[in-house]
Order: C-alpha cells, then sequence, then structure tokens
C-alpha cells in the first residue's frame, strides 16, 4: 500500500488480460516444443537446458536486449529481502485481498 501498488487480479476466462503467459507460451510453443520430441524420455533434461538459456543466455526485446538475469543484477540492490519485506508489514495497515474472484465481485456489490 505503501507503494500504491494496485491489486488486479485477471478474471477466470480472460486469457487476452494476460499476456505475458501468452507471449511465454507462444516463445515455449516456437523455440522449444518445434526442436523436441514430446515423447523422449529426456524431454524434461532438454527443458531445463532450455529454460537456462532462455533466462541466462538469450536475449529479450522487452528487456532491451538484455538477457532476464542482467535485468536481475541490475535491480538487485533496489530489490528488498523476504526478511527486510517481512519486517516491514504491518498487518494491521494492510487490506486483506479475497482470492476467489467471484467472491470479490459479490462482496464489492454488497458495498
Amino acid at each position: 500500500m505503501a507503494e500504491t501498488i494496485k491489486f488486479r487480479p485477471v478474471p477466470p476466462r480472460s486469457p487476452h488480460l494476460n499476456g505475458k503467459v501468452e507471449r511465454v507460451q507462444r516463445t515455449v510453443l516456437e523455440e522449444f516444443w518445434a526442436t523436441v520430441d514430446a515423447r523422449a524420455p529426456d524431454v524434461g533434461d532438454q527443458l531445463a537446458v532450455w529454460v537456462h538459456h532462455y533466462n541466462w543466455d538469450r536475449p529479450h526485446e522487452a528487456l532491451g536486449g538484455l538477457c532476464p538475469i542482467d535485468r536481475v543484477c541490475e535491480r538487485i540492490e533496489m530489490t528488498p529481502l523476504w526478511g527486510d519485506v517481512d519486517a516491514a508489514c504491518d498487518e494491521t495497515k494492510e487490506r486483506v485481498q479475497v482470492r476467489e474472484y467471484a467472491v470479490k465481485t459479490a462482496l464489492r456489490k454488497l458495498k
């Protein structure tokens, strides 16, 4: 709340609102599954190698040509550790968010 970060859940059956997941799924389909046999016994190992390549070696246009790990390293000093976050949390100032979208929308209508 102090950072004014809004919680915006994606409603069920709304994949068009979840673009990041859609883009990642397309990348995996085009770059990984197109090059391997899904029935191969070592497909899990191949996926692990590809994920490492995706995060550590492959430049991403959305990150200005950086790899995801480069972006993580850029922001490491600004990123609080779990202990810092936990210590700064004041539960009396936190709003409770209902996980189920249908319940949340029903409660909103009651107000």
